[in-house]
């Protein structure tokens, strides 16, 4: 695999990143909205074979290739198995032209200062090199902000880019997404801290590294754009954080350089229920609008 050529398409491609790595604690749920009850499965080796059913039947519509998905987060148990006959991060890149990502964390400490700080990664170098040898281009990590605390979001940010530095050694893009809960009162006073310590963390970035942000769509419009300019950004990505399709969609296209990393506003209204053609109509749709609020700006 080409990691230049993988580089460049992050870089500059018009599109979005799909965002298919529902973890243990958010698979059933998933599930769920796909149309599959929790009890139509017994345990989490058949919870994961349906969710990678679900993904791999995503992975596989023709509408999913790299002229509008220019890239994709796994799950570690995805990137793990076979999408078409072929490891699945091959599949994607050989394939569909789409640049495979992969989940790292492994979930978040319990509320402290506001925020929830991630879990500790055991085992993180291992699996970078695990996640090199196939062909994975970047990594993906999520802490999570509940209130504008000082002290809570700078934690957030030193440990997103202290953690995204050991994963750069190994020669992967970490996506580092300190994410603001979109329901909170002072969700735009905290976009402010959070933004100044990021700006900081950056500049202090050895000269040539770069990282990608994956961040809530801001309360204010362009409110992001010092991050999306800045030559130590590889790309900025917003996360539909619970908004509706319709609702991340329009909020996504006035934010310009803002590209989607959706997760939930992808497979609004996939369902295990539907035939091939009502889903790959129906992921198409998605696809399109998804991309068209990718590109507005």
């Amino acid at each position: 695999m080409t990691t230049q050529a993988m580089a460049e398409q992050m870089r500059s491609a018009g599109g979005f990143i799909a965002a298919l790595d529902q973890s243990g604690g958010s698979t059933p749920k998933a599930l769920k909205l796909y149309g599959i009850e929790e009890d139509q499965y017994s345990s989490d080796a058949e919870m994961f074979d349906l969710i990678h059913q679900m993904r791999s039947r995503i992975a596989q519509a023709p509408a999913f290739t790299g002229d509008k998905v220019i890239g994709a987060i796994l799950f570690e148990d995805t990137m793990d198995r076979q999408i078409g006959g072929k490891p699945a991060a091959r599949f994607l890149w050989e394939d569909r032209g789409v640049v495979p990502f992969l989940k790292v964390d492994k979930g978040l400490e319990e509320a402290e200062n506001g925020v929830k700080l991630m879990k500790d990664i055991p085992g993180l170098d291992a699996l970078c090199e695990r996640a090199v040898g196939h062909g994975i281009f970047g990594t993906k990590m999520r802490s999570v902000i509940d209130a504008a605390n000082e002290d809570g979001i700078r934690a957030i940010v030193a440990q997103q880019f202290r953690v995204g530095a050991q994963i750069a050694a190994h020669g992967l893009m970490p996506i580092l997404e300190p994410e603001v809960t979109i329901s909170i009162d002072d969700k735009a006073e905290a976009e402010e801290i959070l933004q100044r310590e990021i700006l900081s963390a950056l500049d202090a970035l050895p000269e040539g590294e770069q990282v990608m942000l994956k961040l809530s769509l801001p309360t204010t419009e362009n409110f992001y754009k010092p991050l999306i300019d800045h030559p130590k950004v590889m790309r900025v990505v917003a996360l539909s954080g619970g908004y509706a399709r319709g609702e991340a969609n329009a909020k996504l296209a006035r934010n310009t350089g803002m590209i989607a990393s959706f997760s939930r506003a992808l497979t609004e209204g996939l369902s295990a229920q539907q035939s091939d053609e009502e889903f790959n109509d129906a992921i198409a749709e998605a696809i399109t609008s998804i991309h068209a609020a990718s590109v507005a700006g």
